[in-house]
């Protein structure tokens, strides 16, 4: 899979094809970040599990913005939602998107988001014996984790596609990150 597919211009949030070019972002990530814990670059793949998990979030996000919004209490809210949350994703309210997007059906979520998050701090903090600065002791404990994360996303693309714009692209991105998965060592199934 090209990682040019990393680089190019997303399309307006507001587009149907938005979901889908969030969704091969996630799993060019996803894939990026299997090469990482191969190579041993432990918080490098933190990282790029995080960023995958973020672009799998503002595919949900956007998937479902209809049921957002009817939830949505203000239109203040409605607003911040559909012109700052969706297109941006913004980290520090991850936490809140996962929990709406848990209150309109996909569960399990906001535990896997707060993996992401801390993910994204040992990116920054690396092992922590401590665990002052990370909630991982060493690097073992966070690959585990980008593995576990990377995984869920896999399978969360993939019951999306009946739901998406499903391209060849997306499914030749899903198949080579699973196919990552299945040749690390440790990896789930």
């Amino acid at each position: 899979m090209d990682v040019e597919v990393l680089e190019r211009p997303l399309p307006k949030p507001t587009a149907g094809e938005s979901v889908s070019a969030r969704l091969l972002e996630s799993l060019v990530e996803g894939r990026l970040a299997v090469e990482f814990l191969e190579r041993g670059l432990v918080r490098n793949a933190a990282g790029k599990a995080f960023q995958a998990w973020r672009a799998l979030l503002a595919a949900l996000l956007r998937l479902e913005l209809d049921k957002l919004l009817k939830a949505a209490k203000t239109d203040e809210e409605r607003r911040w939602l559909a012109e700052r949350a969706v297109p941006r994703v913004p980290t520090t309210r991850m936490k809140l998107l996962s929990q709406m997007l848990e209150g309109v059906g996909h569960v399990g979520i906001v535990a896997w988001t707060n993996t992401a998050l801390l993910l994204h701090e040992y990116q920054y903090h690396g092992p922590d014996p401590d665990l002052a600065a990370s909630m991982y002791r060493n690097k073992e404990e966070a690959a585990r984790d980008v593995e576990l994360l990377v995984a869920e996303l896999a399978r969360r693309a993939e019951a999306l596609k009946a739901r998406a714009k499903w391209s060849a692209e997306l499914e030749e991105a899903l198949n080579v990150l699973k196919k990552g998965l299945k040749g690390g060592e440790g990896a789930p199934d």
